[in-house]
């Protein structure tokens, strides 16, 4: 079972948005005093990035 170039892009969509939901949680509930809004910018981003990978699943 070989992976081809869409099931590549929908695993690095799915771990973008592990890592978003992951960082805004850090922001949210454990650094909230510090940097929870430098958190919170960075999962928005990787959430980004993620809706471009899926954008571009069936086009590459």
């Amino acid at each position: 079972m070989g992976m081809n170039k869409n099931t590549v892009l929908s695993w690095a969509t799915f771990i973008m948005i592990v890592v978003g939901l992951s960082l805004i949680a850090l922001g949210v509930f454990k650094y909230r005093e510090v940097s929870a809004y430098g958190f919170a910018a960075v999962g928005v981003g990787f959430f980004s990035i993620a809706w471009v990978f899926n954008a571009l699943k069936g086009r590459v």
